[in-house]
């Protein structure tokens, strides 16, 4: 009977130790059938496919507090702290002045989203509410020790939340229970003997003709072998070399600068207002360092800014404040490279390009994450016009396998006229991919730029999102090893 499950020496010992056993843990299947642990269990998977053994594996969640999170629940979370300490309208200044600049960046956000504060022209406005959450009373349950979610008795999306905010971790408890079925058993009492197998035919046992009198271990010929995967480029570097090679091929230099950017060149130069939106802390990670600017370009610029200066615009208004201009941040958009090289680089004709990466203060979702990928580009020429960037753009997307581009009007505050490419995806519709315009003089002019310059900002994440059929851009940057060996390299 035991003949037609063509079992190995290795499943027939698991097999007799578990008719003793009944059911065993794998360090005791492992000691009963005097083997190693990784050796009976995969006997006794192999068992289970054929009906003979069953392994039940059941998985406990364990928490426990990160130190960040020990140190939340002795002194309270970073919102609660900042909303126990003010009693009225206080301004972001002085909640840096009496708490940690990390704790009160950190509790703005969860004031509002809480509903505690409100912000209102820079300052934090309590609004009165601020009960206990369900977050802090999750914390407290604790009590500095390790938990099931049964024992915390609290909500998993709030679980969740505190582990998004590194103040819990997770780990699994995996345990494996073996037993012998019904059919095993049987087997069993039919009678098993274990005979020594030889699993590979050698030259010696040839020569020596001992093979005569040994018993081989059984193989399936239909078994399909394991699989092999080749080394390949990850295929978002292969779909960010793809477009780096298509702007070379066009004439374009490649363009490199540092990540940190005074918030002259990443703002003030592109004519971004001071007060702009994009430079709150929600939006922008800024650094505690400075620049000094560029004597030959801040007092055009800072003209530009308040009346307009020699471009016949009003600018806008107000004061231009040197201060803010030398503050570094992290770069927001690659175009603070672009300017820049313009501005090295004012004589015509100038084609150049950058894909790198930029930055911003996101919530981590399916469609954003804090750090992403940019391709920006610049032509500056005599001549130049609007229709030569819809040319531009349209035959780069052309290149990328994209047959129905269309580009819809836009607003961006450094461009005039603007413009928003849209490609046509089966199943989607139409996708906007990014922003282009040309530079307006307000931008140019400070600068010394006498020529009409195009300029383009596309979401590198997002096409790639789009040519690897992917719905959630994390995928990008997670080692999923299976995803990535069984990505195609190219279409036949």
């Amino acid at each position: 009977m035991s003949s037609q499950y063509n079992l190995t020496s290795n499943e027939k010992n698991v097999l007799i130790a578990l008719e003793t056993l009944k059911d065993a843990s794998p360090d005791e299947l492992a000691e009963k059938s005097e083997m190693k642990m990784e050796t009976s269990m995969q006997a006794a998977f192999l068992l289970e496919e054929k009906g003979l053994t069953k392994v039940d594996e059941t998985i406990t969640e364990i928490f426990e507090l990160t130190d960040e999170g020990k140190k939340y629940a002795q002194e309270g979370l970073p919102e609660r702290q900042i909303i126990d300490a003010i009693s009225g309208p206080t301004s972001m200044d002085d909640l840096k002045d009496k708490f940690n600049p990390a704790v009160a960046g950190i509790a703005t956000g969860w004031l509002r989203r809480k509903g505690w504060a409100g912000i209102e022209k820079g300052m934090i406005v309590p609004t009165g509410n601020a009960e206990k959450g369900e977050d802090e009373k999750a914390l407290e349950a604790f009590a500095g020790e390790t938990k099931t979610f049964e024992e915390l008795g609290a909500d998993r999306n709030i679980i969740n939340d505190l582990i998004k905010r590194k103040l819990v971790a997770k780990t699994e408890d995996k345990k494996r229970k073996i037993c012998i079925t019904s059919e095993g058993k049987e087997l069993v009492a039919a009678g098993i003997t274990v005979e020594e197998e030889v699993a590979q035919l050698t030259s010696e046992l040839l020569k020596s003709g001992d093979w005569k009198d040994k018993k081989f271990r059984p193989y399936n010929i239909h078994t399909a072998p394991r699989p092999v995967y080749g080394a390949k480029i990850h295929p978002y570097q292969r779909l960010i070399d793809e477009m780096r090679r298509i702007f070379l091929d066009m004439g374009f230099t490649e363009i490199k600068g540092e990540a940190v950017q005074s918030s002259f060149w990443n703002f003030d130069s592109l004519f971004q207002p001071q007060d702009h939106p994009a430079r709150e802390m929600q939006d922008t990670f800024h650094l505690s360092s400075t620049s000094e600017l560029p004597v030959e370009y801040k007092d055009k610029v800072c003209a530009a800014h308040e009346n307009g200066g020699e471009t016949g615009s009003t600018g806008w208004g107000g004061k231009w404040s040197e201060e803010i201009a030398c503050k570094n941040v992290l770069r927001t958009h690659t175009t603070a490279l672009t300017i820049k090289y313009l501005a090295d680089n004012p004589d015509a004709p100038v084609k150049a390009f950058s894909i790198d990466r930029a930055y911003r203060r996101e919530t981590i979702d399916p469609t954003h994450t804090p750090e992403f990928e940019q391709l920006e580009g610049v032509v500056m020429d005599k001549d130049m016009s609007f229709s030569n960037l819809l040319g531009c753009l349209a035959e780069f997307y052309h290149r990328m396998g994209f047959e129905d581009v269309r580009f819809r009007p836009g607003y961006f505050p450094y461009t005039e006229p603007s413009v928003e490419p849209e490609v046509y995806v089966d199943g989607l519709g139409w996708v906007e991919l990014g922003g282009a315009g040309v530079f307006r003089k307000e931008v140019t002019a400070p600068l010394g730029i006498k020529y009409p310059v195009l300029a383009w900002g596309l979401g590198v994440s997002r096409l790639a999102m789009l040519k690897l059929g992917l719905k959630d851009l994390r995928q990008l940057y997670h080692s999923d090893i299976d995803w990535l060996r069984k990505s195609e390299v190219c279409q036949l």
